[in-house]
């Protein structure tokens, strides 16, 4: 018998049995070439287990998988049955809550307290969309009264899904979700570097009662089996969350192929604006949580912050003490708020930005360092008087490091915040409400919100603005990602006009 899985252990759970095979037609399975990879722990720089590495023939066979249910099974699933198999799987994830947060821990890093926050919000997304699955509505149009006119929305088909390792398992619930309401089926190709709670969560998927091959979860490389599923014939749709760059490989690949449906959710650089008027305290309290969140590993981070010439030496000062308070260590340490970075490319990716801002002039406010020696570890990071061209103003660093610079006024505000090639999120503070929604309405972003930051809800689209992407994930609106709207036209009379 193949061997597919291994038996780990959690501060958290004790021992578990870790799935390590590809997830296709409801089975853990090896490889077709049996090749496997290894899955390291960021906190320790140790190997946690290895699993096994879809290739092209696997994904060729996950898809022909998927295909398969499509067409036969999954296509005789009523509505109602679709959104009683994914209320039950969000049942499966509340129950088995812990394990999952403690696995999303072991392999990406994040505190065990933002782990079991994620798992919560999967739960709550499959549910949301659960709710949804026998509400898929067409509508009657009145055209003539000879004729009968009606749309339906149908399902794609067989749909690619490839997500980050930042948010294992919340992205793999963004993207499954509303797919599998509307009747889809799919094939997820995980982050290499966090494979392991999503193989968990696979168990789930087959206890829950979900059909094979309706939902198959693969782990391996971007350059292997993330091609091979961008530009794959039979593949109808392709969803990807992650960097811009690979965002417009995906894209040419889907176009070179069969010209599948593309929605891709892309990087940003998100300006937080702080205003003269604004409760300093609650605001530092929130752009400390917009940057540091997730340990800067966040797309929408706030991590251009922009503040009024006449609190910005007050501010500086008061965020630096919030920032040295922040629990740098141990995931598994209930009082952690940032643990290592997901990787030792990532980890050195970060002190390479940090080193420019040194060298570009910018003023280390606090941090620019690692933390601790072992574990890819590195101190919250501020660097003030950072000025418009600089590389850590302009770039994506995707860890703990905030740049801060002044603004003049409202006008310089929405000005500077735009000035970027991004359009993700954005973050105003202030008391006035006027420049609240003057401000708001000025940002080209797609996501803003008022005296908060990072505030994400499964009811709530999000996407971006130019580079940061294509469409929406979350709320009604992603419904429409994975449905074809069809025109039908009935010939009452039966004559030829």
């Amino acid at each position: 018998m193949a061997n597919v899985s291994i038996q780990l252990k959690t501060p958290i759970t004790g021992e578990y049995k870790q799935p390590t095979g590809l997830f296709i037609n409801n089975e853990f399975v090896e490889g077709a070439k049996k090749q496997t990879f290894e899955v390291i722990n960021p906190t320790t720089e140790e190997v946690i287990c290895s699993v096994h590495e879809a290739t092209e023939e696997d994904v060729d066979t996950a898809v022909a998988a998927a295909r398969k249910a499509f067409e036969g099974e999954w296509r005789r699933v009523t509505p109602q049955q679709r959104g009683a198999l994914l209320l039950k799987l969000a049942d499966l994830v509340e129950k088995n809550l812990d394990l999952l947060a403690a696995v999303e821990s072991l392999d990406n890093g994040k505190s065990i307290s933002m782990a079991r926050g994620d798992v919560g919000g999967v739960a709550g997304c499959i549910r949301y969309y659960g709710g949804w699955a026998d509400k898929i509505e067409g509508k009657t149009i009145d055209i003539s009264p000879d004729m009968f006119h009606y749309t339906r929305r149908e399902p794609i088909g067989v749909c690619g899904q490839i997500i980050p390792w930042n948010f294992p398992l919340l992205m793999l619930a963004w993207k499954i979700s509303p797919a599998l309401a509307t009747g889809n089926t799919i094939v997820m190709k995980t982050a290499e570097q966090t494979p392991l709670s999503a193989l968990v969560f696979a168990s789930l998927v087959k206890e829950a009662g979900f059909p094979p091959g309706v939902l198959n979860i693969i782990s391996g490389f971007g350059k292997t089996a993330g091609a091979a599923l961008s530009a794959h014939m039979d593949v109808d749709k392709i969803a990807f969350t992650g960097s811009t760059l690979i965002g417009r490989t995906i894209m040419k690949a889907a176009a070179s192929s069969n010209l599948k449906k593309v929605t891709l959710e892309l990087g940003g650089k998100s300006p937080n604006i702080v205003f003269n008027d604004a409760d300093i305290e609650e605001a530092i309290s929130w752009v400390n949580f917009g940057i540091y969140y997730n340990h800067g590993q966040c797309c929408c981070a706030g991590s251009r912050i922009y503040v009024q010439e006449g609190i910005y030496d007050k501010f500086v000062a008061a965020f630096k003490d919030r920032a040295l308070k922040n629990k740098v260590g141990d995931p598994f340490h209930p009082e952690t708020f940032q643990g290592p970075q997901v990787s030792q490319l990532q980890y050195d990716r970060i002190m390479g930005y940090i080193q420019s801002g040194k060298e570009q002039g910018a003023t280390v406010v606090t941090g620019g360092d690692r933390h601790g020696d072992k574990g890819y570890f590195i101190q919250p990071t501020i660097f003030a008087d950072v000025s418009q061209e600089m590389k850590i103003m302009q770039e994506e660093i995707f860890g703990p490091v905030a740049a801060i610079a002044k603004f003049k006024d409202e006008a310089d505000a929405i000005r500077l915040g735009n000035d970027t090639a991004y359009g993700l999120a954005a973050s105003v503070h202030t008391k006035d409400l006027n420049t609240a929604i003057r401000v708001s309405n000025g940002l080209k972003a797609g996501t803003v919100w008022v005296n908060c930051h990072n505030m994400l809800n499964h009811a709530l689209p999000f996407g971006g603005f130019k580079s940061s992407g294509i469409g929406r994930e979350l709320g009604e609106l992603a419904l429409d990602n994975y449905t074809e709207h069809k025109s039908v036209a009935i010939n009452m009379a039966g004559k030829l006009f």
